[in-house]
């Protein structure tokens, strides 16, 4: 397959390309497009040959549930059985913006969008691009990450191409992701409502709505869920090639933990995943790649420049990576379910 490549510029050319791409959505093709998290492979979310076929670009797992996005709540109606109370004070603070909802799903949903499920999971983005491009269809676009399953998830158009040229009809070039993690997942067909996935609207955020928010253990420990609910849940995500450990606890132990380990693996290829404060403590130990992510009091920059910098260390051969961790609270969870994902579980913690 031929990938077509439409970089927007903001200019009447623009237009011609969401034309196509509209076209192309409807004759049950398939279109990466950006949005405020990540890159998404959008197809038809109602179209079940078109679910099929994301399934099988990304290779992923077919009870992985999609995400439906959408350019305006008022397409609700036709996908969801009930909005709970909650779900519209949500939709009112957060919509268009990286939250998803989970509801209980209407008949015109098909399985193959919910992973078999009868919930279903929607959101309305914030990006100019992809709004544009959701305004131009009358369906839903049921779109996860534009990666091969299991890998980091892109942030930049460059990603994209490494991971799926040949694989979709049309890749959109709207460069680099905001946002730079995947979206809040918000289970709202649960008593109390749930988080499932954390991301930029943190249970701080959303407390603020309802208090009686929670979020589910499995976001941070290692269980497995049978049935996931939520992309991100049950397969191990944002994984580079090489062996990823992080490091939690005290800063400077957390530090000297790492430096520690650098010197038990001199001949191997290490890169360390650090941070604005603490970059300098890793120059001159000999790794092969030293990533500042950002600043510890700016953890949205983090959040922006994670699976960028995992995806450096693929192009680099690394060995090893050495990554620090964060507090579990605000968006310093949200990058630790990431990082935690992309560990497999691997973890040191000195308190």
């Amino acid at each position: 397959m031929k990938t077509d490549i439409f970089k927007f510029k903001g200019n009447g050319k623009d237009k011609v390309y969401i034309k196509k791409i509209s076209q192309t959505l409807r004759d049950g093709g398939l279109v990466v497009l950006p949005t405020e998290t990540v890159y998404g492979l959008g197809g038809n979310g109602l179209n079940k040959r078109t679910c099929k076929k994301i399934y099988e670009a990304k290779g992923r797992p077919s009870d992985n549930p999609l995400i439906l996005h959408i350019a305006d709540n008022s397409q609700l109606d036709d996908l969801v059985a009930e909005v709970p109370e909650v779900a519209k004070k949500c939709i009112k603070k957060f919509w268009p913006g990286p939250l998803t909802i989970i509801f209980k799903r209407s008949d015109k949903v098909p399985d193959e969008a919910t992973g078999g499920l009868d919930t279903v999971a929607i959101r309305e983005p914030s990006n100019k691009i992809a709004h544009d491009i959701l305004k131009s269809v009358d369906f839903p676009v049921a779109a996860p990450s534009a990666n091969l399953s299991g890998r980091p998830s892109p942030t930049k158009v460059e990603h994209v191409i490494e991971d799926l040229d040949g694989r979709v009809d049309i890749i959109v070039d709207g460069g680099h992701s905001v946002v730079g993690i995947e979206s809040t997942v918000l289970d709202v067909t649960v008593d109390p409502p749930m988080i499932l996935r954390p991301g930029k609207i943190t249970l701080e955020n959303l407390q603020e709505v309802d208090e009686r928010i929670t979020i589910d253990s499995a976001t941070i420990d290692s269980k497995s869920h049978e049935v996931p609910k939520s992309p991100g849940q049950k397969y191990r995500h944002y994984a580079p090639r090489a062996e990823a450990i992080c490091f939690g606890g005290r800063l400077d132990k957390l530090i000297n933990e790492i430096k520690k380990n650098i010197e038990e693996n001199k001949g191997k290829k290490i890169a360390v995943l650090a941070t604005e404060e603490t970059y300098d403590e890793y120059e001159n130990t000999g790794v092969e790649l030293l990533i500042n992510l950002g600043s510890r009091e700016h953890l949205e920059e983090v959040a922006t420049n994670l699976f960028d910098a995992l995806r450096r260390c693929d192009e680099e051969d690394i060995d090893i990576i050495f990554a620090e961790g964060f507090e579990l609270r605000g968006m310093g969870l949200s990058i630790m379910n990431r990082l935690l994902k992309a560990c497999g579980g691997k973890v040191v913690m000195r308190i």
